[in-house]
């Protein structure tokens, strides 16, 4: 088995954090990729050796956090609607500086949407047709996962003012009576 160069991850997580770093500064149209080579304190040659442009740098960084969710989604969904909400309120916290730039501050109108359908998705399955007996499922699944998300963006503006396990427990409260 090969073994991989630690420099790697390194750079590439560097690349990232100077990109976020930048959307908080900046507007991303406004972001060039030698502002990311300085930031990152990488040469240009490496940007470009891992990501073909800085767009495919900020889908790759979406893409890599929406799939960190799905993964922890399929564990995590199985336990009471409080429970799970607490599991992805703790990972937005962690990563408050990502979900911060790319909802609260509108930097990525696109993470906005592929997070919406990510939401979506894992409400379907979750829909309790008895209690919710005569409304659409679209509506409802629509319904939780635009509140979801406006909840987490106002959280994020107003700088995490409560701690994760109490906006999960309001938050997943509230989706257990919908859903």
């Amino acid at each position: 088995m090969s073994k991989v160069d630690r420099r790697i991850p390194k750079s590439q997580a560097a690349i990232k954090n100077a990109l976020i770093e930048l959307m908080t500064e900046k507007s991303f149209d406004d972001i060039t990729i030698q502002d990311i080579s300085d930031r990152a304190n990488v040469n240009r040659g490496t940007i470009y050796l891992h990501y073909t442009d800085k767009y495919d740098l900020l889908d790759k960084l979406m893409e890599e956090h929406i799939n960190q969710l799905r993964e922890t989604s399929e564990w995590a969904c199985e336990g009471e609607w409080v429970d799970a909400t607490l599991i992805f309120f703790e990972y937005f916290e962690r990563n408050y500086l990502f979900f911060s730039t790319m909802l609260a501050s509108k930097g990525a109108p696109s993470f906005r949407s592929k997070f919406l359908e990510f939401l979506i998705e894992e409400f379907k399955d979750e829909v309790d047709k008895g209690k919710n007996q005569g409304l659409s499922e679209d509506v409802i699944v629509k319904f939780a996962a635009n509140a979801y998300v406006g909840v987490l963006e106002s959280w994020l503006k107003e700088g995490m003012s409560s701690p994760p396990n109490v906006i999960a427990k309001e938050l997943g409260e509230l989706l257990e009576r919908i859903v």
